[in-house]
This record gives structure tokens, C-alpha cells and sequence, in this order.
């Protein structure tokens, strides 16, 4: 069975009303410290931070304006946090050139000693495409050209060709050999394809319509059939728990209940191949957020590899 590890898209960052707490509204940087330092304390993989540039007025209601900015704030993290690896889930390279965005990510890995994870995604929202004279109907040729350049950007400080590059050198480089690993996000079939074919690793970003089990087969045949096969590769999933009895509604898609049912859960994922789970907590503020981190590192997380 695979050893599994989680990670945690963390709180106040990012505040889509389909999944914020309401607690997040009236936090700020101190309480989003606490639960990234619980997260570091606590041994997860992973904390994670999404990206917006601006939500159009019409999305507003849905998706709220709130999107700390990612290089910005997993830069600050980097100062704060020790071992937890830090990733954007998931950074819109359609939006950057491959130069601006290995620049930030070179730079991300030199300052936190090899901990920068690049997750990345095609985007969806068009008309923050179009604010940034970005061409929402290329997206996904615009995402396979800029991973192919960034490629080549992380692995040769003159970076090639990419991107326009040509005789131009980027310093720091990352400390991690070829550059931070690259998880491509996305549950759709183009997004599982571009994960295998050119990724790292595979964020899905809700549950794939073909089930996970499906979709990571599907993936590992992609790669066993293109030489890739015994490369690393991190295999993701999600999914939102609360570790003991919440005596409040943590929602329907909220498994809530004793360590070893939940480990029950993760026991199954890692049974079909997947290697990295990035768990929600839910909580009604910080402090429990930070205790339910530490309950899922301490209760649940030894019942998943002792099974």
C-alpha cells in the first residue's frame, strides 16, 4: 500500500463561499501563522495557497474578492515555517509568462531551502482572462507551452529558448535538482492527460466525474504508456473530515467520526494508488482548526501507515 501524506490548502487566503468557514472572514495574517505553523509542527507535506488575480463583480457573491497573492504570501510562509513544502494550488500560468513565473518559483525554492511545490492550473474564470489580455479559448495551449518552457527555464539558468529567453540568465536558481516539482491541477480529462503526460503530480480540484479510482488508473496508464511509468509521481485527492463526534452540522460531504474511521477512508485511497491527500478540516475558528491538525497527526494519520 502506498505511505500516504496530506497537506492543507490553508485557511483566510483564499475565501471562495463554497468552502471558506465563516470564521475566515474576520481573519487575517495572524491566525493564517497559527494554522500554518500547526500544519509545520504537525509533520503535514504540504500547506497550500490558490490564486486570483481579481474576481469579476458578477462572480463576487460566489466566489468573494478575497485572494491573498500567492508568490507574496508563500513567500511570507517561507519565514515562518521550517519543513512543511509549500505549494500553489493552483497558480494560473496562462496568466504569466514561463519567465515570470520560474523567476518566482526559482527565487520561492533558494529562499525556503528546497520547499516550493509549483501546482498549476489552466484557470476558468473568463473574464479574468480577459482583464489580463489573456485569451481564455488558448488557455490549455498557453499552460502545455509554459510547462514545457519552465522545464527548461528550471533545469539551464540561460533557460533556452523559453519564453523568449534567449541569452537571458535567472539567478537564484532553485536548490532542488530541475527545479520545484510541477503537480498539474484539474479533474477534466485534458487535466488528467496534461498531469500524466507532463507533470509531477496531479492535484484534482473536486472529484473527477469518472471516480477517483478511474482516474488514477487512467493516469497511470498514460504514464506507463509514454516511458514515464517509473518516474515519481504524486498521485493527489481530497477531502474534508472532522476527527472525533463535531456536536454541530460540518456539512454532507464532512467525514466526521472516530480516528479509525477516517483512517478507514484514507486506508482505501492509498489502496488504489493515491500518495498525496489534501485534507479539509472543519472548524469554527482557529483554535480548533489547530486542534483538529494536531488530532488528525496524532490519531489518524499513524492508523493510515501502521494499516
Amino acid at each position: 500500500m502506498t505511505a500516504l501524506r496530506y497537506g492543507m490548502t490553508l485557511p483566510i487566503q483564499g475565501q471562495s463561499r463554497l468552502m471558506a468557514e465563516a470564521w475566515e472572514a474576520s481573519g487575517g495574517p495572524s491566525e493564517l501563522a497559527r494554522v500554518a505553523r500547526a500544519c509545520d509542527r504537525a509533520g503535514f507535506d504540504n500547506v497550500s495557497v490558490c490564486d486570483h488575480v481579481a474576481v469579476p463583480r458578477h462572480l463576487a457573491d460566489r466566489m468573494s474578492t478575497v485572494w491573498y497573492d500567492p508568490i507574496a504570501t508563500l513567500g511570507w510562509l517561507t519565514g515562518i515555517t521550517e519543513r512543511v513544502r509549500l505549494l500553489s494550488q493552483v497558480y494560473v500560468l496562462p496568466y504569466r509568462t514561463a519567465l515570470q513565473t520560474a523567476k518566482s518559483f526559482s527565487t520561492l525554492d533558494a529562499l525556503s531551502g528546497g520547499r516550493a511545490v509549483l501546482g498549476v492550473g489552466a484557470g476558468h474564470v473568463e473574464a479574468e482572462f480577459s482583464a489580463l489580455g489573456v485569451p481564455f479559448a488558448e488557455r490549455g495551449r498557453l499552460m502545455d507551452e509554459a510547462i514545457a518552457g519552465l522545464r527548461r527555464l528550471f533545469a539551464d539558468e540561460w533557460g533556452g529558448d523559453a519564453g523568449g529567453a534567449l541569452d537571458l540568465g535567472q539567478q537564484p536558481r532553485p536548490v532542488q535538482p530541475g527545479g520545484p516539482p510541477i503537480w498539474v491541477g484539474g479533474s477534466t480529462a485534458p487535466s488528467r492527460r496534461r498531469a500524466a503526460l507532463l507533470g509531477d503530480g496531479w492535484l484534482p480540484q473536486g472529484p473527477p466525474r469518472i471516480g477517483i479510482k478511474a482516474a488514477v488508473s487512467e493516469i497511470l496508464a498514460l504514464r506507463e504508456a509514454a516511458g514515464r511509468g517509473d518516474d515519481p509521481f504524486a498521485m493527489g485527492d481530497m477531502a474534508v473530515f472532522y476527527v472525533g463526534e463535531p456536536g454541530w452540522d460540518t456539512g454532507r460531504y464532512c467525514l466526521a467520526g472516530p480516528p479509525e474511521r477516517i483512517a478507514e477512508f484514507l486506508a482505501g485511497r492509498a489502496s488504489i494508488g493515491v500518495t498525496h491527500v489534501q485534507v479539509r478540516l472543519r472548524s469554527r475558528d482557529a483554535t480548533e482548526l489547530e486542534d483538529q491538525v494536531a488530532a488528525f497527526s496524532e490519531s489518524v494519520a499513524p492508523l493510515v501507515a501502521a494499516s
